[in-house]
Formats: structure tokens, C-alpha cells, sequence
């Protein structure tokens, strides 16, 4: 089983897919002759976030994998179709991709990811559009920086730098607002996506909040870089 982050297209009829598997964590699959014209082309396959079967041919000396056989294993009702769904699932992918570094394996991480992204396929709007902060903040647990819920009358200004609440008695930039703070404390205690309605945020909080997000994974994970999907989302994701 495997969710595709990315797919890239490679000479005439083939493509080379980056793949979060179950079974071998992240690997790189060369896929010939899938970008043929008719009903017998399987690119469709390998949208970002789709989630696949595979039979494949896997050698830990080679950096690029095969395919034997592929197929959806699961059929999204929306992602693919809806477009402030996708938006939010090619976030959630490109997040994961700059997490995974080497091909380790991580079965906890990939149901959870497999999970996240069929919670997202079922949610309402207003669930979709706290969603990819849900996300963001749940994934950094599985990597070693779990954002603390340390939230009190005395801690009310969330550092980025600490990924956790502090008296807030100095100016430093990566503080931020007591609102904010707040906020972020209330999607901190929300265990499962079907909470996230109760969390009212505006089109700028969102903002604020993705970009702080994205802030604190630059300061554990190296080379993160920036988020090429974060734009788009924070400007289609409604009030």
C-alpha cells in the first residue's frame, strides 16, 4: 500500500512516482509506458494523495524502485475532484514529503496519513478548512517535535521556536498574539478531525497560523525550505 507525493514525468510514456509505502517507507518507483492515450492509460493513478495497491519489484541497493501491478486501493470520493479538497491534500503530501528523508519504515505514520487523508475525503466544509493546521500539528509528533499543549493563565503566547507556551513577558518575534495562542491551544486538544467544527478561525488566522506551522518545521527539519502549496491553500480556504 502506498499514498503518491509526487509524480514526475519521465521520457515519452513513463513516469517516476515518489510514494509513502507501508511496508518501505518513502521510495522512488520508475512506472513504464502509464501515460498512453485510451482506456488502458493508468496516469490517473498517480495523482499526489491517491492511495495504491501495488505489486512491486523492491531492491534496497537501488535507489529507483519498480512496479509489477498497481491499482487504487481506496477510491476517493472528493480529493481528487473537489478543488479546495485537493488543495488541502497536496499540502498534507508536500508537508509529508519534506519530513521523509530516507526510506525507513514507519507503518504508524503511514496509517495515520492514510487515515488523515480519508477523514479529509469524508469532511465538511468547515472541517476541511481547519484541516490542514489539524494536520500539520499532528504529524510533528512523529518526528520527534511534538508541539506542547502547555497553555495556562500564566503561559498564554505561543513561541515558535519552543513549539510551546510561554509568560509571553518578552517581544520576541517568533511570539505570537494571546488570541492566536489561544487558538492554537483549542486545535492542540482536538484528538480526531470531527472537532475541528468548533474551532471558528478567519481566512487571516488561518494564515498566521499555517505560516507559524511552517516556521516551526523550518526549525526541525533541515533544509526544509518553503511550502509551494501554501499560498494556493491560504487563498482558497474560506472563512
Amino acid at each position: 500500500r502506498g499514498i503518491v507525493l509526487r509524480c514526475l514525468k519521465y521520457g515519452e510514456t513513463s513516469v517516476i512516482a515518489s510514494v509513502f509505502t507501508e511496508l518501505f517507507g518513502i521510495q522512488s518507483y520508475m512506472v513504464n509506458g502509464v501515460r498512453t492515450s485510451g482506456k488502458t492509460s493508468k496516469a490517473h493513478l498517480f495523482q499526489p494523495s491517491s492511495l495504491l495497491d501495488m505489486q512491486v519489484y523492491h531492491n534496497e541497493l537501488k535507489n529507483l524502485q519498480r512496479i509489477k501491478e498497481v491499482k487504487w486501493s481506496i477510491v476517493y470520493k472528493n480529493v481528487l475532484s473537489d478543488v479546495i479538497k485537493n488543495a488541502v491534500a497536496l499540502y498534507m503530501v508536500e508537508l509529508l514529503q519534506k519530513c521523509l528523508k530516507q526510506p525507513e519504515t514507519n507503518p504508524d505514520l503511514f496509517h495515520f496519513c492514510e487515515d488523515a487523508l480519508l477523514q479529509l475525503d469524508a469532511s465538511d466544509a468547515d472541517i476541511t478548512a481547519n484541516f490542514p493546521i489539524y494536520f500539520a500539528l499532528q504529524l510533528a509528533q512523529f518526528f520527534g517535535f511534538t508541539l506542547q499543549d502547555n497553555y495556562s493563565e500564566k503561559r498564554r503566547v505561543f513561541s515558535i521556536s519552543e513549539g510551546s507556551f510561554v509568560d509571553g513577558t518578552s517581544l520576541a518575534p517568533d511570539h505570537l498574539s494571546v488570541a492566536t495562542s489561544s487558538l492554537i491551544s483549542q486545535l492542540l486538544k482536538a484528538i480526531h478531525p470531527n472537532e475541528l467544527d468548533q474551532i471558528k478561525l478567519n481566512r487571516n488566522t488561518r494564515k498566521e497560523i499555517l505560516q507559524s506551522i511552517q516556521s516551526y518545521y523550518e526549525w526541525h527539519i533541515p533544509d526544509f525550505g518553503s511550502m509551494k502549496t501554501l499560498p494556493v491553500l491560504s487563498a482558497i480556504l474560506n472563512d
